[in-house]
């Protein structure tokens, strides 16, 4: 935090020398402050990139079963890249590998976990976000849960690549929340009736729909949305498989976005 409060105090310091000597000769404050200004941002991004961290640790971790029915996982990732599929232990509800390490709070409610985990990184990697991104860097997580359990799974993703395999899963209720992201979502096979919500800004978001599962579809916003309609043909405001009322394994899929790109298929 300490470049980011030096980077600013200078910001205010010059502003400041600027506006008093304003007031004793007529100067175009604008004609030099602005330009002084994308000097210093231009140095503070290159500190950013010679002096910041230049990676992330690893964690491992496992959140054991403990006898639980069913779960609710909240995932938050802000940036980096993200895998959630099926692979934890019986005795497990979840494991995985978690690039900048792992916040986790779990809560026992009779039969239920609740559980949430979200990143764990130090205060430079805020001041220098592009620092994500770079070779080594990533905040990648990968994520294996339970394939036997009833899953409620609740996702926030921001500027992340997101791919989350619900093929084996028991997901019977999916919410997805991103920012400016590319998500691919394979939605679950075999886990009765799931509902899946997506909310999404500047994105592009992939669904696949496995097959011997049936789905219906409501799409909005001003993205450009297709969906396969051989498959999913539009019955009045929705798309609807053929099959979806009397089918055992089937999903409900509500979809809002801003601009970028939806495909269900």
């Amino acid at each position: 935090m300490r470049r980011s409060a030096i980077f600013w105090g200078v910001i205010i310091i010059l502003l400041g020398i600027f506006l008093l000597i304003n007031n004793f000769v007529e100067v175009d404050i604008g004609r030099f402050f602005w330009p002084l200004f994308l000097i210093l941002l231009g140095v503070w991004v290159l500190l950013g990139v010679f002096a910041a961290p230049r990676g992330f640790e690893t964690e491992e971790a496992t959140i054991p079963l403990e006898g639980a029915g069913k779960a609710r996982v909240h995932i938050g990732h802000g940036a980096g890249r993200l895998r959630v599929g099926g692979g934890a232990g019986a005795g497990e509800l979840l494991s995985g590998s978690f690039g900048g390490g792992l916040e986790q709070r779990v809560k026992r409610e009779g039969d239920a976990l609740d559980v949430k985990l979200s990143v764990r990184v130090s205060g430079e990697h805020f001041i220098f976000p592009w620092t994500w991104w770079g070779p080594g860097r990533s905040l990648d997580w990968t994520v294996n849960l339970n394939e036997g359990i009833p899953l409620s799974l609740d996702l926030e993703t921001g500027a992340s690549d997101t791919r989350v395999d619900l093929t084996d899963l028991r997901v019977t209720d999916l919410r997805l929340q991103t920012g400016a992201s590319s998500s691919e979502i394979t939605l679950p096979a075999r886990a009765g009736h799931t509902k899946a919500v997506i909310r999404s800004g500047a994105a592009s978001v992939n669904v696949r729909v496995p097959e011997g599962a049936a789905a219906r579809v409501k799409a909005g916003g001003i993205a450009d949305i297709q969906v396969n309609k051989s498959r999913f043909p539009r019955v009045g405001g929705v798309y609807q498989s053929e099959d979806y009322a009397t089918a055992e394994n089937k999903v409900d899929i509500d979809i809002e976005t801003g601009v970028g790109s939806i495909s269900v298929r």
